[in-house]
């Protein structure tokens, strides 16, 4: 039996083109052009340890919510694509206030690498997950067992296809890697906002790789002003 008071502590940490929590994808898988690296720490590195693992096309990663503003948890939520009016139970969602602050998803195994530095780095593809967030576990992702087509997804089933258009001038779409655009432009279209800020006239930044990317939407069309350097 497991002591109340033992800690967990990360076996790595996750390298993304995201480096703020705004823009995150809602959830996992939702935009699988967003690339990662999961690298571990040097005591989990020995390559016996990965033995097996490309065998799965798809990971569970075990993660902590690391740049939460509040210690203290809720009972009831507000999601946010439910326009941050309607409280749920916490239990309910997948808000990151939480009694332990412990995310979960599931991404797909692009590959395998062995870096002489690093040794062996996971390189994953649709992770939700903010740069530098310390993952605590990977587990392979059963799908005679995990995966649950009969499944009810509850009131997030209500916005499971919620888009916006996204318009990019091409000019400021240059300036982004072309390796990194497709995955930029899945972003824009999950809208990045909080529900609740549904102002026409207000600008907003969505921080993605060196880019402080500045839009506006209205009427369902997500518009991209400007794309400037972030400072």
């Amino acid at each position: 039996m497991l002591k109340e008071d033992r800690l967990i502590e990360p076996v790595a940490h996750i390298e993304t083109d995201l480096p703020a929590k705004f823009g995150l994808p809602r959830q996992s898988g939702l935009v699988p052009e967003l690339t990662a690296r999961i690298v571990f720490l040097p005591r989990y590195r020995d390559p016996v340890a990965f033995r097996g693992i490309e065998g799965y096309s798809h990971l569970w990663l075990i993660w902590g919510f690391s740049a939460n503003s509040r210690d203290q948890w809720a009972a009831t939520v507000k999601p946010p694509r439910l326009g941050g009016n309607r409280r749920m139970g916490v239990f309910a969602t997948r808000s990151p206030y939480r009694p332990n602050a412990l995310g979960l998803s599931c991404v797909k195994l692009e590959r395998l690498e062995r870096d002489e530095k690093l040794g062996p780095v996971l390189i994953v593809s649709g992770a939700d997950l903010m740069d530098g967030t310390p993952i605590y576990d990977v587990k392979p992702y059963l799908p005679f067992t995990d995966s649950r087509p009969d499944a009810v997804g509850g009131f997030a089933e209500d916005v499971r296809d919620y888009e916006l258009e996204v318009e990019f001038p091409p000019a400021l779409l240059e300036r982004v890697p072309p390796d990194k655009r497709q995955a930029l432009l899945g972003l824009l279209r999950q809208d990045p906002r909080p529900a609740y800020l549904d102002d026409p006239a207000r600008r907003y930044g969505l921080y993605y790789l060196d880019f402080d990317v500045r839009f506006t939407v209205a009427e369902g069309k997500l518009t991209v002003v400007e794309v400037a350097d972030i400072e």
